[in-house]
């Protein structure tokens, strides 16, 4: 039997710890239009994020060849904490996902025109940041892989569960989801106000934060990732927490 819906973005709340966060309701008339991502050199200078370092190394490993930015990685926020909607828990930590048969689960219960399009857009086996959202410290907990591309969510139909759209229909349905499941946790949490820090970071010196979608569409919970995004958020794990 499903399990009750847990993944949201229908008018999704801004994590706590993010001050510069707003809460608000995406309007599905107007749905927010992806950001065009530019690619930059970094220009010479120094890094308090230590970006520079990692990208050298990057560098060596793929010749210095800059590649092109494409989204090729996901991050997916999950409320860790229990909280009621329309009557039912939709808590889903990382340890949930875990104690899943063949710890795999359908990622439903998005509602949100620009996160149901990157649902659609993930292709099999990519991977994606599991992030603990809309708890006491917010960040990222593990890593999780896409084993079902997109196929219609199937809580938009049930009348119980907090995510029933009546508007949909079943021979043109509105809302999708995918299967995940878990590949590992990270070495350490990566709490948001880590990630924050290297983010602004890199909006003064060009690194590879400075356009993430995790503070540029707060609201969000399924946002894409570049490679460049991905690996240096990966490589934080193997860093002592500031």
């Amino acid at each position: 039997m499903p399990w009750p819906s847990r993944k949201r973005d229908k008018g999704a709340v801004a994590d706590k710890k993010e001050p510069d966060a707003k809460i608000a309701k995406t309007k599905e008339e107007t749905p927010d239009k992806e950001e065009e991502e530019k690619s930059t050199k970094p220009p010479a200078g120094s890094s308090k994020s230590g970006w520079k370092n990692w990208k050298k190394t990057k560098e060596s490993d793929s010749g210095g060849e800059e590649s092109k930015i494409t989204y090729c990685h996901w991050l997916l926020k999950s409320e860790p904490e229990s909280r009621l909607e329309k009557g039912v828990d939709v808590k889903f930590s990382i340890d949930d996902l875990k104690a899943q048969p063949n710890q795999t689960t359908f990622w439903e219960g998005v509602r949100n025109y620009q996160a149901r399009n990157f649902l659609r857009a993930m292709k099999l086996g990519q991977q994606a940041f599991f992030y603990h959202s809309n708890c006491k410290e917010p960040g990222i907990v593990g890593i999780v892989k896409i084993v079902k591309e997109a196929y219609p969510d199937h809580t938009q139909f049930d009348q119980k569960d907090p995510h029933y759209d009546s508007s949909s229909r079943k021979e043109n349905p509105k809302w999708s989801m995918v299967d995940v499941q878990f590949v590992r946790m990270t070495k350490r949490f990566i709490p948001l106000s880590e990630i924050k820090t290297h983010h602004l970071a890199h909006k003064a010196d060009g690194g590879p934060l400075k356009n993430m979608m995790l503070f540029t569409r707060q609201r969000l919970s399924v946002q894409p990732l570049t490679q460049e995004e991905f690996d240096f958020v990966l490589s934080l794990e193997d860093e002592k927490p500031h």
